[in-house]
């Protein structure tokens, strides 16, 4: 089995534009996320997939694998599928961890990797983390997930999920890690579909898959990951990088 990291980047995030060559400690962001990842084992091959020729040129300028992508394309995972489907056709699965996880544990990507190889049956693959009491689950920028009992995805909210109707009731809540896995034929399929209401709605891509009938599994991480969603994040994360 054959595994490449693709680091989708784009340059017109609507909440942050330009986001993946924001300095965090005096290095662009999307080197942050392609240094950490190029240290996984397991992992043949680290790739960005960008859309902008300003984060082309700083990628390649670092020394890491780089390729241009449309920009009329509207996902993460979509620019994923370009890549796989145009470059890597001598990969298996591809791991895509998002330009904006600085913070990106390697050994939840050799985690991922492994359940791949473990396990057949796995087509798509993703992260939760069991929020703390502390924890904004009203935040928006933070995605909620909840699963069944067989680990499989059941529904993604901007929301808090599940809404407790008797305030007495105690429930946990789970933080949406944005890093996913695929096969190659999953991918390459997922990009071949329309974009969903749901998806359109909450303005997240895995919701696509959900609406089709298909199955995402969930692995749990023990550390939470503090992405990059609006420039206030910049200093907690500055604050939590070693």
């Amino acid at each position: 089995m054959k595994t490449a990291v693709i680091i989708p980047a784009r340059y017109a995030s609507t909440r942050f534009p330009g986001k993946p060559l924001v300095l965090i400690k005096g290095k662009p962001l999307i080197l942050h996320v392609a240094g950490k990842v190029s240290k996984c084992k397991g992992v043949d091959g680290v790739f960005v997939a960008t859309d902008d020729k300003k984060i082309f040129d700083t990628v390649k300028q670092a020394g890491f694998n780089v390729y241009m992508t449309p920009v009329n394309l509207k996902s993460g995972t979509d620019r994923v599928a370009f890549v796989a489907g145009k470059y890597l056709k001598k990969f298996d699965v591809f791991i895509n961890v998002q330009g904006d996880e600085p913070l990106i544990d390697k050994k939840l990507v050799e985690k991922m990797v492994d359940r791949f190889k473990k396990d057949r049956t796995v087509e798509y693959l993703t992260v939760a983390y069991k929020m703390k009491p502390s924890d904004d689950i009203n935040n928006s920028n933070t995605v909620k997930v909840v699963f069944d009992r067989d680990m499989n995805a059941i529904y993604f909210s901007r929301y808090p999920i599940p809404y407790l109707r008797d305030k007495n009731a105690k429930t946990d809540y789970y933080k949406h890690i944005g890093v996913y896995g695929y096969r190659r034929k999953f991918v390459l399929n997922f990009a071949k579909t329309k974009q969903t209401p749901l998806e359109n709605s909450e303005s997240l891509e895995q919701l696509r898959a959900l609406e089709n009938g298909k199955k995402i599994k969930i692995i749990l991480s023990s550390k939470d990951l503090k992405d990059v969603n609006v420039p206030d994040d910049i200093r907690q994360v500055e604050s939590l990088l070693k």
